[in-house]
């Protein structure tokens, strides 16, 4: 059995981890407030260009765009979308699993990974796909600009006929406990066939359906990659919270458990101390 000195030194460092795990779950949690609000402004905003994207396609027969263009899929580019730090539990390990299998399922398939999030580049740096493109600590300070540029150089490769098709793997965002991965096809754009008994809205509008194309087909791009951008930060940000409640809450178990060693081992040698001066009594007589 260790000593008491031994056990009060394990206890004081459990209860500094405590301290760091409950400040850093306070920190995500005002964290999270922010990224879920800015999470929910985004979605009604692409849902809606989405909307209205698949409204002009479903009017404009014959109108074509590079980016909706399906080439095969020969060429194949994944945007891993993981988060630049850990102890958020399982968040980037998850994320790493789903673009592993994505992979196996294309091995034999020219595939390229572009990394959004220094795990995901650390982890994919020593396999033998090739990355592209990497994107490390955006996270801190999102911004449009950081999905306009992914975007830009996403849509640059696919227009030029460098990629057949570009993939997106995150974490979307449903609670603070619950996150889903989403693995879904960004480019080329899937041209949307209504149902038979569904009425589109009737958009009225001025320009020419070429110039709408090219106007709006880009923005849709942009802002759906600025949408699993947030999505992912929002996740994050609720499974580092959730983590490290759960480990705060291990840390005051464990000082329990700790202190109780220590009593039984206080108790142990006061009672060996006794026995001893008893016996050295017992002996003088």
């Amino acid at each position: 059995m260790p000593n008491v000195l031994d056990i009060r030194r394990r206890i004081r460092s459990v209860k500094n981890t405590q301290q760091i795990t409950k400040a850093m779950k306070m920190v995500s949690a005002a964290k999270l407030r922010r990224a879920q609000e800015r999470v929910v402004s985004a979605r009604p905003y692409a849902q809606r260009i989405l909307a209205v994207l698949h409204s002009l396609v479903a009017r404009s027969e014959g109108q074509t765009h590079p980016l909706m263009q399906a080439r095969g899929d020969e060429h194949i580019q994944l945007v891993v979308i993981t988060g630049d730090k850990g102890l958020c539990g399982a968040f980037n390990s998850n994320i790493i699993k789903a673009a592993q299998n994505f992979i196996e399922e294309n091995q034999h398939k020219q595939l390229t990974l572009n990394c959004v999030g220094r795990k995901g580049r650390d982890f994919f740096r020593k396999s033998p796909v090739s990355i592209a493109q990497q994107f490390i600590n955006i996270f801190s300070r999102l911004d449009y600009s950081h999905a306009k540029q992914i975007a830009g150089k996403l849509m640059e490769q696919f227009a030029s006929g460098e990629l057949d098709a570009i993939y997106l793997v995150y974490n979307e965002f449903k609670s603070v406990i619950q996150q889903r991965i989403v693995v879904e096809q960004l480019l080329p754009i899937q041209r949307f066939a209504p149902p038979a008994d569904e009425t589109l809205i009737d958009y009225i509008y001025e320009q020419p359906a070429a110039e709408i194309f090219n106007s709006l087909i880009p923005k849709h791009v942009e802002v759906q990659v600025y949408r699993a951008l947030l999505e992912s930060a929002a996740a994050e940000h609720g499974a580092r919270m959730t983590a490290m409640d759960a480990a705060t809450n291990n840390a005051v178990d464990l000082i329990d458990s700790l202190t109780l060693t220590m009593n039984r081992a206080r108790q142990a040698g006061i009672t060996r101390e006794i026995i001893e001066i008893v016996g050295g009594a017992a002996a003088l007589e």
